[in-house]
């Protein structure tokens, strides 16, 4: 079995624009501020509301979905994606603007739980990870192009344009997705049965001790980026003089250099997660530390570089993570991840706006990286999770356990 890459792409293009559209906001605050008569700490809000809302409704409703096929769920997700993304750029006022978002982020939820099972399935045995990190490389590339583009696209034409192009660009994906995802049949009834009652009973779910720890480390480091980098725009303004176009161009590094991270990544994801996952927190820590003095442009952009480098690529590694913890409840355990990274940008993004409503702005970056530091001390203390060596055997005992359940 050979990797299916035109299916692998069209995810990932779905993933790059529901990563870009997600944290627009971060590059248009003070557009979106100013045209709707609201603050730039209230349009940092809209990754907070937003984020709860695909953290409470992502367990019920992946339950819910758990016998629609999965090509069809998919392609749900990303059509309602449209709707909203539409709604969202002819919105009149602010309130209209949170409501459509939050229409957006109910189906958010249900699409990051089944997109690594789905990518799993479209890999050849042992090669889950692997193929993960193929299919997140959407996520990079929205950093990369994704939110750079569209911070400048909205400084030029308005942020509405640029909100809209996320429109057009979910509607192509999927009418590509009909076109090349394979059918594949939801989980055996049995199995969808139970695997249903686990996602709708958290608390069972997180019986799972290596789950709980996956879960930990990802609200852990995520809360922390998301508290700085949803106001990485009046950051890098503070500490290096960078808007309009200087700090698009500068949000284009900090996704280009993530894009090289997560292609790295990919090659040690799937037998030796533990040292990865350890050296790209220690990376992030030491960078996001450096934005807390104001020590000039070059410093500040060197250490946003290597930022977006090391955070971009530890996505991947907490996806192919929830697949290997619970092989035979991928869906559960992705659920239960996508949930915890929701908690994380949300309670990030309100922990970043009251730093930012009090005047502290620049203690922000020195809570990441305290972040950073202890789901590090976290991962280096859960072997059993992060194992600084998989050897093939043991990979392919899990697939086949996997294929056994199925």
């Amino acid at each position: 079995m050979s990797f299916n890459r035109p299916a692998m792409i069209v995810l990932g293009a779905s993933a790059f624009f529901y990563v870009t559209a997600e944290t627009l906001p971060v590059g248009l605050l003070p557009q979106i501020s100013a045209g709707l008569h609201v603050s730039e700490a209230q349009v940092g809000l809209l990754l907070t509301s937003y984020a709860v809302v695909a953290a409470l409704s992502t367990i019920p409703l992946t339950a819910l979905t758990m016998r629609v096929p999965r090509h069809m769920l998919i392609a749900a997700t990303v059509a309602i994606f449209v709707v909203a993304q539409a709604a969202a750029a002819f919105a009149p006022s602010f309130p209209i603007l949170v409501f459509s978002r939050l229409i957006c982020a109910l189906a958010h939820g249900v699409f990051w739980s089944v997109i690594a099972p789905v990518t799993a399935r479209l890999a050849p045995p042992g090669q889950a990870g692997r193929a993960t990190a193929m299919v997140f490389t959407g996520n990079s590339l929205a950093t990369v192009v994704g939110v750079p583009l569209g911070t400048a696209l909205g400084q030029w034409l308005g942020w509405r344009v640029a909100i809209g192009l996320m429109a057009v660009g979910g509607a192509i994906c999927v009418v590509l997705l009909f076109a090349f995802l394979p059918k594949l049949p939801p989980l055996p009834r049995d199995m969808a049965t139970r695997t249903g009652q686990q996602l709708l009973n958290s608390v069972r779910i997180l019986r799972n001790p290596r789950v709980l720890r996956l879960s930990l480390v990802t609200m852990t480091v995520v809360t922390g980026h998301f508290a700085a980098y949803t106001y990485i725009a009046p950051l890098v303004r503070r500490d290096a003089g960078l808007e309009g176009v200087a700090l698009s161009v500068l949000l284009l590094g900090y996704g280009a250099v993530g894009l090289a991270g997560n292609f790295v990544s990919g090659r040690f994801v799937d037998r030796s997660p533990g040292p990865l996952l350890i050296t790209l927190m220690a990376v992030q820590a030491g960078s996001v530390a450096l934005l807390a003095p104001v020590l000039g442009v070059v410093p500040a952009v060197l250490a946003a570089l290597l930022w977006g480098g090391a955070f971009t690529a530890i996505p991947t590694v907490f996806g192919s993570t929830a697949l290997r913890v619970a092989p035979t409840a991928r869906d559960a355990a992705s659920a239960v991840n996508v949930v915890a990274f929701q908690i994380g940008i949300g309670g990030g993004a309100f922990v970043g706006q009251v730093f930012v409503s009090s005047g502290n702005l620049g203690a922000l970056p020195v809570l990441a990286a305290m972040m950073a530091v202890l789901a590090c001390l976290i991962v280096i203390t859960s072997r059993q999770v992060f194992p600084r060596r998989i050897s093939a055997e043991e990979y392919h005992a899990a697939e086949a356990e996997v294929l056994a359940a199925h």
